[in-house]
């Protein structure tokens, strides 16, 4: 049973209205009005939330009032129904915020009176430079702070698609309808324990690709015939685990930190209440968010340093491929190192292409996974849209130029090359936001530790 379900941000919905986070006035977290079909269970009503004032950006720039304080006054009660981890998973805490003051400009030294002993002077400096040192501080978990003062629900579109499999539906069918809806990924509905099990990707396609592909000769039974119940018995047997999911109302630093430590690249926000799934979080969409509003913060320090600086992402042991490499021996890559992309190198080391995790689905699409045996190169002449080539960066650049890069690209990574166009490294979306949310946090987290 395959369901579609749109939520929509008013019960009048005949007009669409634009992404609440690029007008000039934002929604606020209110889980009303959503709708979702399919389920098995009538879906009960969410409850109401009170309307929260408009997140004030400018109030880093002229109030040093912690803004959690007050995001925390005006929110609902807690239903203690936020997101949790699975239990071999959940002892790790996020790394818990202190206040600091916030301001954009540093203060002015003024110069020594004459009328005041030296020693009134020199104190005055060092209080200076202390006031310096705290705005820095300040500074360096902006990111932290606006993530956690901000929901899940902030980010959710005012209209889109999304896409529930039941897990009677058979898994051919279900990757037939990945692609016929251009999703990437789909929650899985089981109608017995009437609740989401899990989520059915395109590395599910892939693991059962690579485990039971033999030749061109030889039909793979197991995608034909399997239902996803079957396939998740199967290839989970007795690891089964939890569905990790989110709430509407957790915070989005809590979006990040259980998307990074889980390493998973989709999480579904769920309605505690109605037990509606509302829509899949991704690190793309968090990340953008955060960047539109990154030119109204204060810029911290590490923005401004070079990927060699800051040793942000992998660079030993890098997985690539050759353009006449065969499409199973990259699958088998997929598996066995647990990647998302292979960069396509030519015979002079010079990265020309890549291959990545979303591309396999098109062996769907063509219905040409019977044939492994063809070449990269073959397969990537089947892309559904344009290609306008390998997203680059090198050591040298900033941070802050990356990020806006792989925003502005819509890319999952860039690949770290040097002056011959040689692969270096891979950075990700998730060692961006590791860089500019978690780290920071962690770093804070140690210096009130130590005091």
């Amino acid at each position: 049973m395959l369901q579609l379900m749109k939520r929509f941000g008013s019960f009048r919905g005949s007009k669409k209205r634009k992404e609440p986070w690029k007008s000039s006035e934002r929604r606020q977290s209110d889980p009303r009005g959503l709708r979702a079909s399919g389920l098995s269970s009538s879906p009960s009503t969410p409850t109401q939330v009170t309307k929260q004032p408009t997140f004030p950006l400018e109030s880093y720039k002229h109030e040093p009032e912690r803004l959690e304080t007050r995001i925390h006054c005006s929110s609902p009660p807690d239903t203690g129904q936020g997101f949790s981890l699975p239990p071999s998973q959940s002892a790790a805490k996020p790394p818990i915020m202190t206040p600091a003051p916030c301001a954009t400009s540093k203060p002015v030294t003024a110069a020594p009176d004459p009328s005041q002993p030296p020693a009134a002077s020199e104190g005055m400096l060092e209080k200076l430079e202390l006031e310096d040192e705290a705005l820095e501080e300040s500074e360096s978990d902006i990111y932290v702070r606006f993530m956690r003062s901000h929901k899940c629900y902030d980010i959710v579109p005012t209209s889109s698609k999304l896409v529930v499999f039941d897990t009677t539906l058979q898994v051919k069918k279900a990757f037939f309808a990945l692609v016929a809806n251009g999703v990437r990924a789909a929650p899985l509905w089981e109608s017995k324990k009437q609740s989401f099990v899990g989520m059915l990707t395109i590395t599910d396609f892939i693991n059962i690709l690579h485990r039971y592909y033999k030749s061109p000769m030889v039909q793979i039974y197991e995608l034909e015939e399997h239902k996803i119940e079957t396939w998740r018995e199967l290839y989970l047997q007795e690891t089964f685990k939890p569905l990790v999911n989110i709430s509407p109302d957790a915070s989005l630093f809590d979006a990040v930190y259980s998307l990074i430590k889980n390493k998973i690249h989709r999480l579904p926000v769920i309605d505690p209440v109605s037990g509606n799934a509302l829509y899949i979080l991704t690190h793309k969409r968090i990340l953008k968010f955060l960047q539109l509003f990154m030119s109204e913060m204060p810029k911290p320090a590490f923005m401004k340093k070079n990927l060699d600086e800051l040793g942000i992402g992998t660079y030993h042991n890098i997985a690539f491929i050759h353009p006449d490499t065969p499409i199973i021996k990259a699958l088998n890559i997929f598996v066995e190192r647990r990647i998302s992309a292979l960069p396509v190198v030519d015979e002079s080391g010079k990265v020309v292409d890549i291959y990545s995790k979303f591309d396999v689905i098109n062996l769907a699409a063509e219905k040409t996974y019977n044939n492994l045996d063809i070449t990269v190169t073959q397969a990537l002449q089947h892309r559904s849209q344009y290609f306008e080539g390998v997203v680059k960066c090198s050591m040298l650049e900033t941070l802050e130029t990356i990020v806006d890069r792989i925003v502005k690209a819509e890319v999952h990574r860039l690949v770290v090359v040097n002056e011959a166009d040689s692969i270096v490294g891979i950075i990700s979306l998730s060692d961006i936001l590791q860089a500019l949310v978690l780290t920071p946090a962690g770093a804070k987290q140690k210096e009130n530790e130590s005091d």
